[in-house]
């Protein structure tokens, strides 16, 4: 790995990188089960520099803003590193979010330059229209003709013959991206991460798991996501390993993946490692019992021998069909951005394949602890990382309180928003939201949050406020969403397991119940299922606010816990 210590930005260390590894394959992009393209790493730098000419003559510069929403594929990260090779923000977008809260976001934003993808395009009206003031839109794989209005470009079309484009230098404490944390009903949160965050981040990270040369990382989380930016663009092109896409993610074309492409990591949610245990369970209960026996019997076997640590050859040979099904080549699963069920992730390590558990906010740049499998501790979410210093504050008489944490990779604040900066940065400390205690081995356990925030097993940050708009207009005199954990803090009811959403609703006098339950019931069955609410709380007092008629969500909330229990919430359906 290259060491980051000598670099002021990642437009540097990429710069070297590409270089350094010039005649190793960098990119791999796969297409239901074929190899759809192979790029090496002096391919992958001619492309984005010859990119970095086409926003140069965009007057694109240091500290100005490049968006992308692409999905999962070479030329994401081949924008990604044109961007920072001019010195620009990158502003990484999801791109399953609707075109609406895309472009709610690029108003945010305010970008120079947009570079997407057709299949996201078509979905930004606003985009296509104009509206936005963005100078250039770069659009890959576009089916018939763009907007013919000096602002839309084909990503392709590029000339083999632009002169090369000026690198921008920036140093540690510039801008480096700006990555959304939330969803965009309520007040979006742009993050404001520095070239130190990510450097730093690097080199506590990769030190404890490197990447090699000939390693192949398997990106199947969205891109803008924390984890897959660090391990599967940042970390990996400064190792020298092969970052593989799969454009599309049916579950059979993953597996083909897997097994046919010498996958060595994957970084993953809690949701996929459940789907990978669902099958390995479905596939042995086709087998013979005598089968199951044995499978059983090797699994216990593996489980003593590498109890200290793991043994990657002794477990493939004692677990060969379990890897060979899996992947044959796959050493290791990085697991986070959610709850991880510790039986879960004890049974992939049992079968030699270690689960690195690890846990952190965008507002962390990636991780803050991780689990270093010396042992492993499915338990907990692993030890702070070098430089990291966590407190628990406000604890109760069991020693659970608020984590807080403070390291060079924390965040330098939102976006144009002063007063949530300031209320999640404190003395250069960051309040995570996040229930917690430290046992005595300096491992940390999270039981619940303090903040009105679920995270689904999916990995996505769900905040309650975003939901209510779904819901204006409806005939009751208040509505408001709560996380069932932020409402109910008690240790034994703040299992991560069990948050779920519901809506505390003052009716209207007289209004008949099930008349509002049944609108309700339609406007939820239309949300993503991850952001739909769970249940009703029926509620007869005015709720408190501000001067300015703000709900005290906090307030709200002791009230709440003091007069309502989780069992009085009515569950609805769709």
């Amino acid at each position: 790995m290259i060491p980051p210590e000598r670099y002021q930005c990642l437009g540097e260390l990429l710069r070297d990188a590409l270089i350094q590894f010039k005649s190793e394959t960098a990119l791999i992009e796969c297409d239901r089960k074929k190899r759809k393209a192979s790029y090496t790493y002096l391919e992958v730098k001619r492309l984005g520099e010859r990119l970095a000419r086409r926003l140069q003559e965009a007057s694109v510069g240091a500290g100005d803003r490049v968006a992308i929403v692409m999905s999962n594929q070479a030329k994401w990260l081949i924008s990604a590193y044109a961007a920072l090779y001019r010195g620009a923000v990158l502003v990484p977008i999801d791109y399953k979010l609707e075109g609406e809260e895309q472009e709610a976001l690029l108003r945010h934003c305010r970008p120079k330059v947009l570079l997407t993808e057709y299949a996201e395009h078509r979905d930004m009206k606003a985009v296509q229209a104009g509206e936005l003031p963005i100078s250039k839109v770069f659009v890959s794989e576009a089916p018939r003709p763009l907007p013919d209005d000096g602002v839309h470009e084909r990503w392709e079309d590029t000339p083999d013959e632009l002169p090369p484009a000026d690198f921008v230098m920036r140093g540690r404490e510039d801008q480096a991206t700006l990555v959304y944390s939330s969803g965009t009903g309520g007040r979006p949160k742009g993050c404001i991460l520095t070239h130190d965050n990510y450097l730093e981040q690097y080199r506590t990270l990769l030190a404890l798991f490197p990447f090699e040369v000939g390693d192949r990382y398997f990106s199947v989380l969205p891109t803008n996501h924390a984890i897959d930016f660090m391990v599967g663009f940042v970390g990996a092109f400064a190792c020298g390993a092969t970052v593989v896409h799969q454009r599309s993610l049916r579950p059979e074309f993953l597996r083909w993946v897997l097994q046919n492409q010498g996958i060595t990591h994957m970084a993953v949610v809690p949701l996929i490692l459940e789907a990978f245990e669902r099958r390995l369970r479905e596939n042995l209960e086709d087998k013979h019992e005598l089968v199951q026996h044995l499978f059983e019997g090797a699994r216990q076997l593996n489980a003593a021998l590498t109890l200290r640590k793991p043994r990657q050859k002794l477990s493939k040979w004692l677990c060969k069909p379990v890897h060979d099904a899996l992947g044959p080549d796959l050493r290791q699963l990085f697991v986070g951005g959610a709850f991880v069920e510790p039986q879960r992730a004890q049974l992939f390590y049992d079968l030699g394949i270690p689960v690195v558990i690890g846990y952190g906010l965008t507002e962390a740049c990636t991780v803050l602890t991780v689990n270093d499998l010396k042992p492993f501790r499915p338990d907990t979410v692993g030890r702070p990382l070098e430089g990291v210093e966590l407190e628990i504050r406000d604890a109760d008489a069991s020693g659970i309180g608020e984590v807080w944490a403070k390291s060079r990779t924390v965040f330098a604040g939102y976006l144009d928003d002063p007063e949530q900066t300031a209320e999640v940065l404190q003395d250069g400390w960051l309040r995570t939201g996040d229930l917690g205690w430290i046992d005595p081995s300096g491992h940390l356990h999270l039981v619940g949050r303090t903040k009105n925030m679920i995270v689904t097993a999916g990995g996505k940050n769900i905040y309650p406020e975003d939901i209510e708009s779904a819901f204006e207009g409806l005939a009751c005199e208040e509505l408001a969403v709560f996380a069932s954990g932020y409402v109910w803090r008690e240790p034994a009811s703040a299992r991560l397991t069990d948050e779920a959403l519901f809506a505390v609703i003052r009716p209207k006098e007289g209004e008949p119940a099930e008349t509002l339950l049944e609108e309700l019931r339609r406007r939820n069955h239309k949300l993503p299922d991850f952001k739909r609410i769970a249940g009703v709380l029926p509620w007869s007092e005015e709720f408190p606010r501000t001067a300015s008629m703000k709900v005290k969500r906090g307030v709200l909330a002791e009230q709440l816990r003091e007069r309502a229990r989780r069992e009085d919430i009515r569950r609805v359906s769709g």
